[in-house]
């Protein structure tokens, strides 16, 4: 009897938000972090999907527990939880605590998804955080400009 594929017993990883990590040669960088859930996805196994991008299982763990490592871990869940079953729902997020600083980095980073052909990674897909560029509109309302025509001018 063969191995069901993995399309039916896990889950495609979904856009997560690449954890912020000093750029290192030997490090996790974007391009690791998502050919490791691809791997993941296509091997189920957290050992062999770390070998496969040169970094070692302890240090998968060890980024999973990082702080800013939630949408990560949370990518790393929906992979391996089976489809259909509730388990991978997201929690919300309360952005009043975000600071704005935090707003403006995950608006530079935004979202990142590997892109699965035939077993393999094949490109990185990127998409814009637009809930938190909003957010961060929000709180900072734009200045009053003097409209023309009006007063004060020639």
């Amino acid at each position: 009897m063969s191995k069901p594929p993995a399309h039916r017993i896990r889950r495609r990883p979904g856009f997560f938000r690449p954890v912020p990590l000093r750029a290192r040669r030997d490090g996790w960088s974007e391009g690791r972090q998502c050919g490791f859930l691809a791997l993941l996805y296509c091997t189920g196994s957290v050992g062999a999907a770390a070998r496969g991008v040169g970094m070692s299982r302890t240090s998968a763990y060890r980024l999973r527990a990082r702080a800013g490592a939630e949408s990560f871990a949370q990518a790393w869940d929906r992979v391996l939880a089976p489809p259909g079953s509730g388990a991978c729902a997201a929690a919300r997020e309360d952005f009043r605590k975000v600071t704005d600083a935090v707003l403006l980095a995950r608006v530079e980073a935004g979202f990142i998804k590997p892109v699965i052909y035939r077993g393999r990674m094949s490109a990185i897909r990127r998409k814009p955080d637009n809930s938190s560029l909003l957010r961060l509109l929000r709180r900072h309302p734009p200045a009053a400009a003097p409209r023309p025509g009006r007063g004060g001018g020639p």
